[in-house]
């Protein structure tokens, strides 16, 4: 059977050892365990964090009584989705608000419920030059995020189903309280991570399928994301 659809874009990064990684966590390892050669198959093994490339997070990454991303139903991850462009905007240090949201909405209309937003900043460009991505100094971090200001209108007044972006964090390079993360998971809702290809996308209209690993009790996981149009 063939599945008609108009255009398919993948939204995830190639894994691989030189990905920009979170200060801190796990390298990206493979380890070769079976060769055709030798074992007449080829095999390998993988380590990495579960934050780390393209990922989904969980509330249990922020919550000590979340659920891990197992809790996560089938229809949970699959969503409709609206990209806001605000790259225009955007600094190292830049806090998308309300303000940014309403300019959205004033050209395309409302942000229906239950969608996913996603935050088209730029930084997806910067993937393969691991320095500029994170911006890091002795202050920590410099990408831009959500604000919190901006995550409560789109929780509390369009209750949409999750937030996504293209930069490393859903909240701001140097938030230290991580609140864009807090106020989504607190209600098991979706956040994704290292998103790429945003460009691609129109503004509305685009559907979503979010593939997981099913980790039993994971804070997260590296996640393939993609968008479907007509």
């Amino acid at each position: 059977m063939v599945v008609n659809h108009g255009k398919v874009v993948s939204l995830s990064h190639p894994i691989n050892p030189r990905i920009p990684l979170w200060p801190g966590d796990p390298p990206v390892a493979f380890e070769d365990v079976a060769s055709l050669e030798k074992d007449g198959y080829f095999l390998r093994r993988f380590s990495m964090g579960e934050h780390s490339a393209t990922h989904m997070n969980a509330p249990n990454s922020f919550y000590a009584d979340g659920m891990g991303i197992e809790g996560y139903q089938p229809e949970d991850l699959v969503r409709s989705a609206v990209v806001i462009d605000v790259r225009a905007r955007c600094n190292p240090d830049y806090e998308i608000s309300v303000q940014d949201i309403e300019d959205w909405e004033r050209q395309y209309g409302l942000i229906e419920p239950g969608c996913v937003v996603l935050m088209y900043t730029g930084w997806q460009h910067l993937w393969n030059n691991p320095t500029a991505f994170f911006g890091q100094d002795a202050q920590g971090s410099h990408f831009p995020g959500i604000g919190e200001a901006a995550i409560r209108f789109l929780l509390d007044h369009r209750q949409v189903a999750g937030v996504g972006i293209d930069t490393h964090g859903v909240d701001p390079g140097q938030s230290g309280v991580f609140a864009t993360n807090h106020a989504v998971l607190a209600g098991n809702g979706i956040v994704l991570e290292c998103l790429t290809n945003l460009d691609r996308l129109p503004a509305k209209g685009a559907t979503l399928v979010i593939g997981i690993l099913l980790l039993e009790g994971g804070s997260g996981s590296p996640a393939s994301v993609m968008a479907f149009m007509a």
